[in-house]
C-alpha cells in the first residue's frame, strides 16, 4: 500500500500532515492532497494545536507522545511529523482505519 503522505524511515515513519486548528472536535479527516488532514480542537495559539495533534497521532498509533514529533512545519498548517518505533503499514492500518 504506497500512501503519498507516509513515508518509512529507520526507526519509524514520516508523515505529510495538514493541520485544521479550531474544529469542533478532533480526528483524522482523510486525505489532503499529499498529506493526511487532521482536525484539532485546539486554535494554533503557543503550540496548543501542534500538543493536540502530537497527542491524538501517538493515541491512534498506540506509541508514547515521546515517540512523536513534528520536524517541519511546526508554525504552518502542512507539517512532516516523524513517529518512532511504528511501520508504515501500521501507521496506515491505524490512521485510515
Amino acid at each position: 500500500m504506497a500512501a503519498p503522505w507516509l513515508r518509512e524511515v529507520p526507526g519509524g515513519v514520516r508523515i505529510a500532515v495538514r493541520l485544521a486548528p479550531r474544529a469542533s472536535r478532533t480526528r483524522v479527516l482523510g486525505l489532503h492532497g499529499e498529506a493526511l488532514k487532521v482536525a484539532v480542537t485546539a486554535p494554533p495559539v503557543e503550540g496548543k494545536a501542534n500538543a493536540l495533534l502530537v497527542k491524538h497521532l501517538a493515541k491512534r498509533l498506540g506509541v508514547a507522545a515521546g515517540a512523536v514529533r513534528i520536524v517541519s512545519g511546526e508554525l504552518a498548517r502542512d507539517k512532516v511529523v516523524e513517529v518512532a518505533g511504528v511501520s508504515a503499514a501500521e501507521a496506515a492500518e491505524h490512521l485510515t482505519a
